[in-house]
C-alpha cells in the first residue's frame, strides 16, 4: 500500500508520512477477528476507542467505559496484529491527576498498547508531558470530545466562532510542546483543521474535520455502516460499495491517501 516492505508501525513511521505529505487512514479496533483484517491490510494504526462503549456495550456514550474494559479489548487486539500500531484510550476520570494517569496508562501499555489517547486540552499538558517522561507515548484528542459532552450538552461541533477556534489552535500547539506525538481533530470546521495541520510538527487525525489533516479515523461500525444508532454526517459505508470487508477497508485506506475521503459534503465548515 505504502511502497515498502510492510514492518511494525511505529510513532516515527506516521512522522514521516506527514513529513512525505502522505496522506494515511487509521480505524477503532475491538476484537481479534477485526483487527486481523485491518492488520493484513496494512491499516498504519488501530485505535481500541472508548467508543466501545456505544458500539460494543450499547451504552449512550463512553463515559461508564473504564480502564479495564479499554485494557480487554486491547489484549484482545494486541495478540493477533503483527504490524499495525496500537493505539488505546484512557477512559473517563482514568486521568484526572498524575498518579492516576500513571497507573491507567501503565495496564494499558501492559495490555498491548503502543501509545495511550487522552482527551483534552491546555489544562492536560503537564499530565501528557509526565507520561511522555516515563516511556508513554500520548496522542491527544481535541474538538468534540466525547468524555466533555454533558458540558457540550450534547455532540455539537467546536470550533466554529473565532474564539473557540482560537482556543483549540492554542491547545493543539501547547500539546505538541508537552510532548504529544499525534493529535485527534474531531468535527471541527475543515478550515480550521488545515490550519492547525500546517502549523504543527506532529501529525493530525482528523474525523469530521475535513480531508485538509495528515490522517484520518473513523470508528469500524460506521465505515461498514453497522452503526446502531445514528449514524454520523461524516461517515461513509465503505462496504457497501465493495461487498466485503478486506475491499472495504482497502478502499477507505485508498480513498484517504487519494483525498477524496472525506469529501465536502462530510465535512464540517
Amino acid at each position: 500500500m505504502w511502497g515498502f516492505l510492510m514492518s511494525k508501525y511505529t510513532v516515527s513511521t506516521l512522522q514521516n508520512l506527514k513529513n512525505n505529505h502522505t496522506r494515511f487512514g487509521t480505524i477503532t479496533a475491538y476484537d481479534a477477528a477485526f483487527a486481523k483484517i485491518f492488520d493484513d491490510c496494512e491499516v498504519p494504526a488501530l485505535l481500541i476507542g472508548d467508543s466501545l462503549g456505544m458500539v460494543m456495550q450499547g451504552r449512550e456514550s463512553t463515559i461508564g467505559v473504564t480502564v479495564d474494559d479499554v485494557a480487554y479489548h486491547t489484549r484482545c487486539v494486541s495478540k493477533v496484529v503483527k504490524n499495525s500500531l496500537i493505539i488505546a484510550d484512557l477512559p473517563f476520570m482514568s486521568y484526572y491527576d498524575k498518579p492516576t494517569a500513571a497507573v491507567s496508562a501503565k495496564k494499558l501499555m501492559e495490555s498491548g498498547a503502543n501509545v495511550v489517547k487522552l482527551e483534552g486540552g491546555q489544562e492536560i499538558a503537564d499530565i501528557v508531558t509526565m507520561l511522555v517522561h516515563n516511556g508513554i507515548p500520548v496522542c491527544s484528542h481535541i474538538g468534540l470530545t466525547p468524555q466533555f459532552v454533558n458540558i457540550f450538552g450534547g455532540y455539537k461541533i467546536q470550533g466554529r466562532s473565532e474564539e473557540q477556534a482560537r482556543k483549540l489552535l492554542n491547545d493543539a500547539q501547547a500539546l505538541q510542546e508537552a510532548g504529544a506525538c499525534m493529535i485527534v481533530l474531531e468535527c471541527i470546521p475543515a478550515e480550521l483543521a488545515k490550519e492547525i495541520t500546517r502549523k504543527l510538527r506532529i501529525p493530525t487525525i482528523g474525523i469530521g474535520a475535513g480531508n485538509n489533516t495528515d490522517g484520518q479515523i473513523l470508528v469500524m461500525h460506521d465505515a461498514f455502516g453497522i452503526t446502531p444508532g445514528h449514524t454520523p454526517k461524516f461517515a461513509r459505508n465503505f462496504l457497501q460499495e465493495s461487498g466485503n470487508f478486506t475491499d472495504a477497508v482497502k478502499l477507505y485506506l485508498s480513498e484517504v491517501q487519494n483525498g477524496n475521503f472525506p469529501n465536502d459534503s462530510q465535512s464540517f465548515h
